[in-house]
């Protein structure tokens, strides 16, 4: 027999496209059409009905760059179309291009009562009629002109990014709007023949079935008259029902389908957007759920859910009604899907605290799995806080987006830097948005790292990124799969249960200590450097407020701002978003942040402002204020009282090599290029600096990703590069006693740097505050720290914690970790000595080391300051930058840990009267405070929340300042853990493993 089978799936495809696809609606009746531009922003359907809305006509433009059109479709069913097994349906076309869905047009259509129907989006074009032929269709849809930022993904820039360049000329078409007839078995005969042509395509050439079902999708093109699909469609679904109903082989892959949308809160469009695609695609999920009982539909992000019980509260009462159903699955219990690698540990903890917390309030559901399948990278930090969050299980994809090495595992066990231990699963069809494809079915097959060992992995389906979720298709795909042989067979079920049902099978997975480290978009520890600052400053200034907040609440019985902490905390923790944070979406959501931050630290700063003066009482008198965890300059840690007088004070002297900051325990020399080609520890008797370097060294690189622009440095990046080391100004600025500093002005392209070398008395450290008037393009500032020492790894700061990462490139794992993330310092050092590189806003860096020709070695720690990538944001980092770096000498790891939160909590002053005592002392300096606040219930609680920051074991005694009734030991959700902890008379007792997290709540009396 001739191999005639290319041919037959030539016949098969061109079958589809010209027959099936052109008969699936019988008939189209064009709607009447009338339509209202909103002049602005969005607004609600009660507002838009009321506007006068004017005939326009199908086939005119519509839509300026992120606009709004309401149209009025009205029309009537006409009284024919009664046959059976068709289907009246609303079939709108606003001019979907062939890009993805949810980077283009979209819109929701109305009832006139204001009830919400569902979605009109590329895939999901049709929308329910209720009533039969004869009745009238009257709908409103609300369109939304996004524009297509990602273009062809070619990364060049866009004007579109920013309302202000995005222009007024219309981006639409409005194609069509009808009421059509839907042919239910043609389209059924459609959807059999995608399952079983892709089968085809995915089965080997030799395998008897692959023969098997491409004859009988032969047959079945015979069977049907292309003059008469309608009438012929069942005689072509009648020669696939054997095929169909073939069971699986009991050895295929079980794969758990999970309907899914991931929905960026904010990516190449804004905040105001994503509220509205929550909505369009909730609704199409909903609207699903009417006609398929086993569907089950997982969403994350607690604020996407608080979205839509603002603006769409009906669709909200929908959603909570299936969700007590199940079918409707809250899933990751955090309140974005964040960042993980750059919001603070007190930060990452509230994702948790405040997404648990709407979940169980408002739904009634606490989410066991954490669901991340799109953030870049994850902190090791992140297992303990997932188990103190009351959660159990963490899922993710992004790390198949890896450039060099696979990970390889697909279930294991995921251990943190402490010990714990999270379930984890990272599922093989590489996508979290999955169309049931047999090409992605079989992937996942195939790529199952724990083969003969389990057989289960989860598949999340549905239109994502943009939104948009699950479709019919989609739905009939997994109908046919469910035990279809050939094929990995298909059960749609809820994210929990496949994780019950994974755990089981595979009670002891392999392990993977440490990060989950993305070789991947290493530039978002650097672009949108303000994005950045914000965030940082934020997490402190919450920090603060809620401390003297608390401390007043206590002392003075000043009310606590539980509305406004809570305000600034969804603010800042939206914005922890892993579109936002990273600096990987379009201007107007980085300009919108930056407004955002400014309003957090307004209202923080009248918190903290109105609690010190609670606390501070009348008078006259200069009190130093230290919302940090360590003593600085005599003021208490967490308390306030009068500044101590430095022992000794800064000489500044012009020496050979430059101007000369000693302070009796660091000598350093400011050379004629601003360099520092010296830094003596004078107590260890020790030069940091190696001969023939110089340090405080900024360095200009080219910076042209092959891909992503604000998300990706690529290594080739250090073969093009320069130092910055012509000086346009050099003066002297402070001469002590207290502190002396050199400023040093640059200028490079268009851009000027400024910078203010100084030295404190009694400091061991010297701080470098930098002023950057930012207009380059394409290009990354890096600030380099060559010391000598003889280091193995770098330690880096992360949540609650640090991580040590090989400085070497062993392996092609080391090599692939070229820019890595770090949060308010990075250590290096050798037995016996150590240096720390503090900072006040930056994350990204990388550590190097090198041999000298005299034999020893040279590590670099350089921080990445500022990028300027084209897309999505051609603008990002344009404009003014500040920054503050510090470089300690003779560091252990407990000196960066103080040195890091000295840079990030500097003192603040304030005229009072009373030193104010600390509402909680801890006797160790290893056990770090990192909260103080009251308890989330409104109960008046004290919160502390301590950890071991060292490293270590420790024993610590933590002393609460005022009365309280006892102390109870909680999870982050300050709900009492089961195993009591130790009391005495004179505080609590604590015994910590290495980097475990604590949290104390004391019942007031």
């Amino acid at each position: 027999m001739h191999d005639d089978s290319k041919l037959v799936r030539g016949r098969i495809a061109r079958f589809v496209r010209e027959r099936l696809v052109t008969a699936m609606y019988r008939e189209r009746v064009p709607l009447e059409v009338t339509a209202w531009t909103a002049p602005g922003e969005p607004v609600p359907f009660a507002e838009a009905v009321r506007q006068e809305f004017t005939p326009f006509a199908v086939g005119s433009p519509w839509g300026r760059p992120w606009g709004t059109v309401w149209f009025h479709v009205t029309g009537t069913v006409p009284d024919g179309w009664t046959d059976p097994g068709t289907r009246p349906e609303l079939a709108v076309d606003l001019g979907f291009a062939g890009v993805q869905p949810g980077f283009q047009s979209e819109g929701l259509a109305y009832t006139p009562d204001g009830a919400v129907v569902a979605a009109v989006e590329p895939r999901n074009a049709h929308v329910p009629l209720p009533g039969g032929p004869g009745s009238a269709v009257d709908l409103y849809v609300e369109a939304a002109s996004n524009p297509g930022v990602a273009s062809e993904w070619t990364y060049a820039p866009t004007r579109m990014g920013d309302l202000a360049t995005a222009g007024d000329d219309p981006l639409y078409r409005l194609v069509a709007a009808d009421i059509a007839l839907l042919d239910v078995p043609v389209w059924e005969l459609a959807q059999d023949f995608w399952t079983l042509a892709g089968l085809v395509e995915e089965l080997p050439a030799d395998l008897p079935r692959r023969a098997e079902v491409l004859r009988a999708l032969e047959r079945a093109v015979d069977a049907v008259d292309p003059d008469d699909v309608a009438g012929t469609a069942a005689l072509g679904r009648a020669e696939l029902a054997d095929v169909l109903a073939s069971p699986a082989w009991p050895s295929a892959h079980r794969v758990h389908a999970v309907g899914h949308a991931h929905i960026d809160s904010a990516w190449l469009w804004p905040v105001r957007e994503t509220v509205r695609k929550v909505a369009r695609t909730f609704a199409n999920v909903l609207d699903l759920m009417e006609t398929d009982d086993e569907f089950v539909f997982a969403a994350s992000s607690a604020q996407q859910y608080a979205w839509l019980a603002e603006h769409q509260p009906g669709l909200f009462e929908r959603v909570k009604q299936r969700a007590a159903e199940g079918r409707f699955v809250p899933v990751g219990g955090m309140w974005v899907e964040s960042d993980t690698n750059m919001p603070g540990g007190e930060a990452l903890a509230r994702q948790f605290v405040a997404g648990k917390r709407f979940f169980i309030e408002q739904l009634g559901v606490e989410p066991q799995e954490v669901w991340l399948p799109d953030s870049f990278g994850y902190s090791a930090a992140l297992p303990q806080i997932i188990k103190a969050a009351g959660s159990r299980w963490f899922l993710t994809q992004k790390i198949s987006w890896n450039e060099t090495n696979v990970m390889p595992h697909h279930t294991f066990r995921w251990q943190g830097i402490d010990g714990t231990q999270v379930f984890t699963h990272f599922p093989p069809v590489d996508t979290y948005n999955s169309e049931l494809s047999q090409r992605e079915l079989h992937r996942a097959q195939r790529q199952y790292a724990e083969k003969g060992r389990a057989n289960t992995s989860l598949v999340p389906f549905g239109w994502g990124d943009g939104g948009g979720g699950p479709t019919r298709e989609m739905l009939a795909a997994a109908a046919r799969t469910k035990s279809l042989e050939g094929s990995p067979a298909v059960r749609m079920t809820s994210p929990a249960e496949f994780f019950s049902t994974a755990e089981s099978e595979y009670p002891r997975p392999p392990v993977w200590s440490g990060e989950l480290y993305l070789e991947f978009h290493r530039g978002t520890y650097t672009s949108q450097a303000r994005t950045k600052r914000g965030n940082r400053r934020s997490e402190h200034l919450l920090r603060e407020a809620e401390l003297w907040a608390a401390t007043a609440a206590v002392r003075s019985g000043l009310p606590y701002p539980a509305d406004v902490l809570e305000r600034c905390w969804h603010t800042v923790l939206l914005q922890q978003f892993h579109d936002i944070l990273p600096g990987t979406s379009i201007a107007w959501v980085h300009q919108e942040a930056e407004r955002n931050y400014a309003r957090v630290a307004e209202e923080l700063e009248g918190v903290i402002a109105t609690s010190l003066a609670a606390l501070a009482g009348d008078g006259e008198g200069a009190l130093a204020v230290n919302a940090g965890p360590y003593p600085v300059d005599g003021v208490p840690a967490l308390g306030g009282g009068p500044l101590a007088q430095p022992a000794a004070a800064v000489r500044v002297e012009d020496g050979p090599g430059g101007t000369v900051l000693d302070n009796g325990v660091v000598r350093a020399v400011v050379d004629g290029r601003g360099l520092l080609t010296s830094v003596y520890d004078l107590a260890a008797d020790r030069e940091l600096v190696p001969s023939g370097a110089a340090a405080n060294l900024l360095q200009l690189h080219r910076d042209t990703p092959t891909q992503w622009d604000a998300w990706d440095i690529d290594e080739h990046y250090r073969r093009h590069g320069r130092d910055l080391t012509d000086v346009a100004e050099l003066a002297v600025v402070d001469r002590g006693p207290e502190r002396a500093a050199v400023r040093i002005v640059r200028k490079t392209g268009a851009s000027t740097i400024t910078q203010v070398v100084s030295l404190d008395a009694g400091s061991a450290a010297i701080d470098v505050d930098t002023h950057v008037d930012w207009h380059e393009r394409q290009k990354l500032l890096k600030l380099a720290f060559p010391v000598d020492v003889h280091a193995e790894r770098s330690t880096s700061e992360i949540q609650f914690g640090h991580l040590h990462r090989p400085i070497h490139t062993n392996t092609s794992w080391d090599a692939a970790r070229f820019e890595t993330v770090a949060h308010r310092w990075v250590h290096v050092g050798e037995p016996g000595y150590g240096v720390a590189v503090a900072n006040d806003s930056t994350y990204g860096h990388d550590v190097t080391r090198s041999t000298r020709e005299d034999g020893g070695t040279t590590t670099v720690v350089r921080l990445s300051l500022l990028r300027a990538p084209l897309f999505p944001d051609p603008t990002a980092d344009q404009g003014e930058h500040r920054l503050r770096v510090s470089l300690r000498a003779g560091a252990t790891i407990a000196d960066a840990v103080a040195e890091g939160y000295r840079v990030n909590l500097p003192l603040r002053t304030v005229r009072g009267s009373a030193p104010i005592a600390p509402l909680v002392t801890v006797d160790s300096p290893a056990v770090v405070v990192e909260a103080v606040k009251l308890a989330e219930d409104g109960s008046g609680d004290v919160v502390v929340r301590l950890y071991e920051a060292h490293g270590g074991r420790a024993s610590a005694r933590v002393t609460a300042g005022f009365d309280h009734a006892g102390v109870v030991e909680t999870d982050l959700l300050e709900r009492p853990l089961p195993e009591p902890i130790s009391l005495a008379a004179d505080g609590t007792r604590l015994d910590l493993r290495p980097f475990r997290i604590v949290t104390l709540r004391y019942r007031r009396m």
